[in-house]
């Protein structure tokens, strides 16, 4: 099940670099124009607004209530439904499941059975076109909070699921895709502000920090970010050490 609650506002404030980045990943459709697309994980909406651009018949789910008004807003013209990645379910199976920056969410107990889901939710010879979190994926922060937690005796939880394509395929292959496209690459990712490391722990490492101390939790933040300005500051702008991974996956046809 997905790991986080999103603080919608923000989100769309600092990190709009998370849609801005996916643009490039709707472009592994290949599907035509007025195919039937599940924007999986669709956030606020942003990406989904642009697959609806190029002519796709498009549903958003997401799992976040706040999310999904914001993304109502946004798009009042495009259906978005609540469902999570897991257990999601179509009336009709689609042509494609997108997914920009979701997967990575998933526990990884849970990746297989989402996986399967997502199979059969598409058509035969439809196709799963994703970009997730890959392995390495911010290690440089990961592994500098987790001597921060360390340091004052206690444990940092990699709630994460940063794969390989070693990893990942067999799994795809296991819940009935025959993969076309795999690539993981470096993409280092520059944030928003002068705060923008400390900016990115709070929206995105939520779960180690639970039911801690707030006066804890921004002294730790702190010390990580002293640990880490040589490494990751420039000039005064802040990037994170993101490692991508993408995959352009097709439901085999049954051989009936």
């Amino acid at each position: 099940m997905p790991n986080i609650t999103w603080d919608a506002a923000s989100y769309k404030k600092n990190f709009s670099f998370v849609p801005a980045y996916g643009e490039a990943v709707i472009g592994l459709i290949t599907k035509p124009p007025g195919s039937s697309v599940i924007d999986l994980g669709c956030g606020s909406g942003s990406l989904t607004g642009r697959i609806a651009q190029k002519g796709y018949t498009v549903t958003g789910i997401d799992d976040s209530e706040e999310m999904l008004r914001l993304a109502k807003k946004e798009h009042p013209d495009i259906n978005f439904i609540k469902g999570n990645a897991v257990t999601f379910h179509l009336a009709e199976e689609a042509d494609v499941v997108f997914s920009n920056a979701v997967f990575h969410w998933v526990d990884e107990k849970d990746q297989q059975e989402m996986l399967s889901n997502i199979c059969r939710s598409l058509k035969p010879g439809g196709e799963l076109v994703c970009e997730f979190g890959g392995s390495g994926c911010a290690e440089t922060v990961h592994g500098t909070l987790e001597q921060c937690f360390s340091h004052r005796g206690l444990g940092y939880r990699r709630v994460f699921y940063f794969p390989t394509i070693g990893q990942y395929a067999p799994m795809l292959e296991k819940a009935g895709f025959r993969i076309e496209y795999a690539a993981l690459f470096d993409r280092p990712t520059p944030q928003n502000g002068p705060d923008g490391l400390a900016d990115w722990i709070r929206m995105f490492v939520k779960k180690p920090f639970e039911g801690m101390e707030e006066s804890l939790k921004e002294e730790i933040i702190a010390d990580a970010v002293s640990r880490l300005r040589d490494r990751l500051c420039r000039d005064g702008r802040w990037t994170v050490d993101y490692v991508r991974i993408q995959f352009r996956a097709v439901r085999k046809r049954s051989k009936s």
